[in-house]
């Protein structure tokens, strides 16, 4: 869902500079508390200019059910307002599920998404026996003991040290 969002006091004030870790900070707050109010766990919120359009990308998950649009729809309109009075310029506002195949981009996505299935990409096996790309279930993470993971293979619990690790995607047999 895209909406385009104006500041009625900056809408035709150019502008030079934009601190996006200023507007981040003031920003963050309002949409974790937003989501939370409907159930629903911020995955990622980013802020980026492309092809000389600002767009705020709001990724967010629910362990209780799918996300579907009308819940983008519903997160989407009680931003609107909240975000008008922070953000200073124009933008477009897109709020969306995380997706059934997402890239896992920070440590904390290893614990959101806690209990499902990804599609491993090691620097080295884990073992002689051990591919370096497999599908395991995510059972835990710790920022300095690594990924644990529950192998398929094996059936059984393998911790995986987080330098090891190339990329992590969620994985969808449902394709």
């Amino acid at each position: 869902m895209t909406k385009d969002k104006y500041n009625k006091t900056e809408k035709n004030a150019p502008f030079e500079y934009v601190n996006k870790r200023d507007i981040m900070e003031k920003i963050e707050p309002v949409i974790d508390n937003t989501l939370m109010r409907y159930g629903f766990i911020p995955v990622e919120v980013e802020l980026v200019k492309e092809n000389h359009r600002w767009f705020l990308r709001i990724f967010m998950f629910s362990t209780e059910k799918e996300v579907g649009i009308d819940d983008c729809e519903k997160v989407s309109r009680s931003l609107s307002d909240f975000l008008e009075e922070l953000i200073p310029f124009k933008y477009y506002l897109e709020v969306s599920s995380p997706g059934m195949e997402r890239k896992l981009k920070s440590d904390k996505e290893y614990l959101i998404f806690k209990g499902k299935d990804i599609n491993l990409k090691l620097k080295n096996a884990v073992d002689e026996s051990r591919e370096k790309q497999f599908v395991a279930k995510i059972v835990d993470f710790d920022e300095n003991e690594g990924l644990t993971i529950y192998s398929y293979k094996d059936k059984k619990e393998i911790l995986i040290k987080k330098e090891n690790i190339i990329s992590a995607k969620l994985y969808s047999n449902e394709i």
